[in-house]
């Protein structure tokens, strides 16, 4: 069977400051807690870290929520194009809905998606990745992700600090994996909600 992998162009850019918002009535997330492959996906994450001399992030329930909701938004209604690419939102959900092109006009669609969803105070900054490959196992989908970005200067700064990514130090981390997406959301802020807990399998 082919292999068809697609990673998602990276933000290179990004905002100053968190912008500004009015304040808004506290959301109540659903329980949140991880698969097999979230969790081996995190572990890989900060293992990669680990061996460039970087502390582990912190895993976020309201990031963990955001990424997993983007993912399966992907799968149900993101249709590949040469204008619209992975970090794109559907109008089919409780979410502003945005095509988000390759000059990054649209980055404050991504910057604002936990600050939409969850009670997350700070920006968020995303990777995603997309492959039709049957993987044996779900440590097997997560490699290849993290190989996927690691090829990828714009993902590999971000996940471990470099180049625009250098002066930032990532406080939170959220991991969402939905058939045949996987995204990682960063922020810069600790998440109020704390840690989100791990499946039962």
């Amino acid at each position: 069977m082919t292999r068809l992998i697609v990673v998602c162009a990276i933000l290179l850019l990004f905002s100053a400051k968190a912008h500004s918002q009015k304040a808004a009535a506290e959301k109540k997330l659903p329980e949140i807690c991880l698969t097999q492959t979230e969790i081996e996906l995190y572990r890989l994450i900060n293992e990669y870290r680990a061996q460039k001399g970087l502390p582990e992030v912190k895993l976020s329930t309201s990031l963990s929520f955001v990424a997993r909701t983007h993912a399966i938004d992907q799968s149900e209604n993101y249709k590949e194009s040469n204008r619209c690419n992975m970090h794109s939102w559907s109008g089919n959900g409780n979410w502003t809905s945005c095509c988000y092109t390759a000059d990054h006009k649209k980055a404050k669609c991504m910057w604002d998606k936990p600050r939409e969803l969850t009670n997350y105070t700070g920006d968020g900054f995303e990777i995603s990745f997309y492959s039709t490959y049957p993987y044996s196992s779900s440590e097997a989908f997560a490699k290849d992700a993290l190989n996927g970005w690691k090829k990828s200067p714009g993902h590999n700064d971000m996940i471990i600090n470099k180049s625009t990514w250098k002066n930032v130090k990532w406080q939170s981390i959220g991991i969402g994996v939905y058939g045949e997406y996987a995204n990682v959301w960063f922020g810069r802020e600790e998440d109020s909600a704390g840690e989100p807990e791990v499946c039962i399998n």
